[in-house]
């Protein structure tokens, strides 16, 4: 009689193949669970471990997991403290020795570096380090040493190649003394990071320049300059020469202007045009792309005005021929579109990301252009375009209907949400990446325009171009309204359905209604697994809204849809010192948050909004109240703060398992005694959180 085979008789080699062929975290603890066997090659293989929880309960650090080489500290609370390490025991060396006997074998950490304390006491476990990402959303200490942050990786990694300050407060004048007192890890460094939100100013022109003479062997490089030739030491053709110079390898170069960083959008009215150009030739791009012969990732974003740019954007096809990732900002003329002969970025036939940002002379017949020679697209943004419209980005789209599975278009005049929808109609079923903005203008509802007047509170139709004024009407939220108002449309533009789609992201000014968003053309979204909205607007003028809610009930639409990431940072409002008649955060962030409860969301990522002259992005007690109506969540990340008896409705949440307050914006909140940001408190909620019996 045979006997039937089961999972453990396979080979130990065929497993690992399995095991090491499957990614995802989750996927990975799920087939541990099947046998013990699984269970052991999961921990003998996991390479990438991110640890949470409480610092002081070192007991719970995992010890199974001996290969893991990428280990991420920046997450264990009490967040951002200085003191973390010195919160498991009066001895400061007891949690970091720990942590080298679990993990002995990693070359690449990440974690808070609030003082130079931290990395003198966990530098020295790892000798072999050779990546290290510093992340620091707190105010830079006022040592008078320049780079004292900094100095620990040079002096305990002999071995160091890669390192990562985008999330690190810093000032510029700290990066170059620290690389020059160092020559021998400065030499040997091929990867450095220094594209961080948290600058006044970039970096100058003599200060790039010493950089990249103290590492010559970089094949990546990310920074912000200072562009703008009103500032002393702005970036021109001779450092762009020395770039080449010093770094004749690269392979990744991101510049970036400071102001190109901020994630608040455009004024669609603008020209496009600055009032001053950058000190940038066609004759040093030439000669600047001429010397990087090995480039494959190139991220030019001014702000500054680069005019003609076509002749030397040429030259990247014959110069630079591995490129596969191009982004220009604040370039001009880059396709000259003359009758069919192609020219300028439209040359560069290799790219697979392609980004035009706040090109002012940018026609439907450019877009035609890079359609036709940039076949091999897969992934295509544009921002702030005055001049393109959904008949060129329709035809472009259909010109690329075999490759292109990202779109992004924000802050395009001519292009609403429903012309941006329309406009990739060719590739609808394609699409796996989808950005647009919420700009609700050519929406139709009995012939009128769905709109929402912040200063007004209402939800009326007005006067279309094309049709007749008809009489105020409320948008309803319900889905069987919505659906009938969509069966009675009969324009066609609904028979799609958006298979592919599995990531939305969206931009919507606040005081906006979100409930239009099926009704634009979103109604079929069957694979929508994640979701971004970005709401941005001063609230400070604005009048109570008759509307109940924001309109997230609408996104019950989609059945799959299970994270969300609801960004109301650049939504400005009072705190606490609300006018009479006007409205405070709480209030605003109740009409926001308002309708969550009824999605099945597992996972949220929320930024609160905030008063700015404070420094306050706080969790309000509305808004804990209606978190705590998500009940199916089991990861919430508030990127703020909050007091402890807000949060501790959250434990009305049944599955809840993973919680944290982030200060990750600049400067954090430096005021520990707040009991806002009490250690205690959290302390005090995450004991509460770990005592429930969760169902896994």
């Amino acid at each position: 009689m045979a006997m039937a085979a089961t999972m453990n008789d396979l080979p130990d080699v065929i497993l690992s193949i399995i095991f090491s062929s499957v990614s995802d975290t989750r996927t990975r603890n799920s087939l541990s669970l099947v046998n013990r066997k699984f269970l052991a090659l999961e921990r003998s293989t996991r390479t990438s471990l991110t640890l949470r929880g409480k610092a002081r309960d070192i007991y719970m650090i995992p010890t199974c997991f001996r290969s893991v080489t990428h280990l991420d500290l920046s997450l264990l609370s009490p967040w951002g403290r200085s003191d973390l390490l010195s919160t498991a025991s009066s001895d400061p060396f007891l949690l970091a020795q720990r942590l080298r006997l679990a993990f002995p074998l990693v070359t690449s950490l990440t974690v808070y570096a609030r003082s130079p304390s931290t990395l003198n006491i966990l530098l020295p476990q790892w000798p072999n380090l050779s990546h290290v990402k510093l992340i620091r959303w707190h105010q830079r200490s006022s040592s008078p040493h320049l780079g004292n942050d900094v100095v620990p990786l040079f002096e305990h990694c002999q071995a160091l190649s890669s390192i990562d300050l985008s999330s690190f407060y810093y000032w510029t004048e700290d990066i170059p003394p620290v690389l020059q007192a160092y020559p021998s890890v400065s030499k040997a460094l091929t990867c450095l990071d220094l594209l961080t939100v948290s600058l006044t100013d970039g970096f100058k022109s003599e200060e790039i320049q010493a950089i990249t003479a103290a590492c010559p062997s970089l094949t990546r490089f990310l920074l912000v300059c200072i562009f703008d030739p009103s500032y002393f030491g702005c970036v021109g053709d001779e450092t762009l020469l020395a770039i080449v110079a010093n770094c004749p390898i690269l392979r990744v170069l991101h510049l970036v202007d400071r102001a190109s960083l901020g994630s608040t959008r455009g004024e669609p009215e603008d020209d496009g045009y600055t009032r001053e150009d950058a000190r940038i030739t066609k004759v040093g791009l030439v000669d600047f792309f001429t010397g990087l012969p090995l480039l494959q990732e190139l991220v030019l974003d001014f702000c500054q005005n680069v005019r003609d740019s076509a002749l030397a954007l040429e030259a990247l096809h014959s110069k630079c021929p591995e490129l596969k990732l191009l982004k220009l900002g604040q370039f001009h003329g880059i396709c000259m579109a003359i009758e069919s002969q192609l020219d300028g970025v439209a040359l560069c036939s290799g790219l697979v990301s392609l980004t035009i940002k706040n090109s002012a002379d940018l026609t439907d017949m450019g877009l035609i252009e890079i359609g036709r020679g940039c076949c091999n697209l897969a992934r295509f943004e544009v921002e702030g375009c005055k001049k393109i419209t959904m008949k060129g980005m329709r035809t472009m789209a259909s010109l690329l209907h075999k490759t292109l599975i990202e779109v992004k278009i924000s802050c395009c005049k001519n292009l609403n949400a429903v012309a941006s929808l329309r406009s990739l109609e060719p590739i609808q079923g394609r699409i796996e990446r989808l950005h647009f903005d919420c700009v609700w203008e050519g929406l139709e509802e009995d012939g009128g325009i769905l709109c929402f007047d912040l200063n007004e509170g209402l939800c009326q139709s007005v006067e279309h171009e094309y049709g007749s004024k008809r009489k105020k009407s409320k948008y309803s939220s319900d889905p069987d309204s919505s659906s009938s108002c969509m069966q009675s449309n009969g324009n066609g533009m609904f028979s799609k359905s958006w298979d592919r789609l599995k990531y939305l992201s969206l931009w919507i000014g606040a005081g906006v209604l979100l409930t239009p968003l099926p009704m634009a053309g979103l109604y079929d979204c069957p694979n929508l697994e994640e979701i971004r909205i970005k709401v941005e607007g001063d609230c400070r003028t604005g009048h109570k809204p008759s509307q109940r809610e924001f309109g997230l009930s609408c996104l019950a639409y989609y059945p799959r849809l299970s994270k969300m990431q609801l960004d109301c940072s650049d939504t400005i409002g009072f705190a606490l010192t609300a006018p009479s008649g006007q409205m405070d955060l709480s209030l605003w962030e109740r009409f926001f948050l308002n309708g969550i409860g009824n999605l099945s969301i597992y996972e949220l990522d929320y930024w609160p909004p905030q008063d700015r002259d404070v420094n306050q992005r706080s969790l309000s007690l509305p808004g804990a109240g209606l978190l705590a109506e998500c009940l199916a969540m089991r990861k919430l990340f508030i990127h703020g703060t909050a007091h402890e008896h807000f949060i501790m409705f959250l434990l009305r949440i049944p599955n809840l398992r993973d919680v944290q307050l982030r200060e990750d914006y600049y400067p954090a909140p430096e005021n520990d005694t707040c009991t806002e940001m009490r250690v205690g408190s959290c302390s005090r909620f995450e004991d509460a959180l770990n005592r429930r019996q969760i169902l896994d």
